[in-house]
């Protein structure tokens, strides 16, 4: 993983983006006094936001469950067992 400077990367642009590209580097862009950026390849940002997805509706499926009981098998409902013993 490669630090530049905001003037670096402005001056050296085509090398840098090569360098990511061709080589699966992370480049992060150090601005002064402000928040850094980082460069990273088209494919790793893919996997990054496929991921990101997965979760994020992982995570509403778990949140809309919340403070729900039961099973959905009929299993359960059809059987003569009296569960109020359990």
């Amino acid at each position: 993983m490669q630090v530049v400077s905001m003037t670096e990367a402005r001056n050296n642009f085509k090398s840098i983006f090569d360098s990511v590209y061709l080589n699966n580097d992370e480049v992060i862009v150090h601005r002064k006094d402000k928040e850094n950026v980082v460069i990273i390849p088209f494919e790793q940002y893919n996997y990054m936001k496929k991921r990101e997805m997965n979760y994020e509706l992982w995570n509403q499926e778990e949140i809309s469950n919340i403070g729900k009981i039961g099973f959905n098998s009929k299993s359960f409902v059809d059987d003569d067992e009296d569960y109020s013993k359990w």
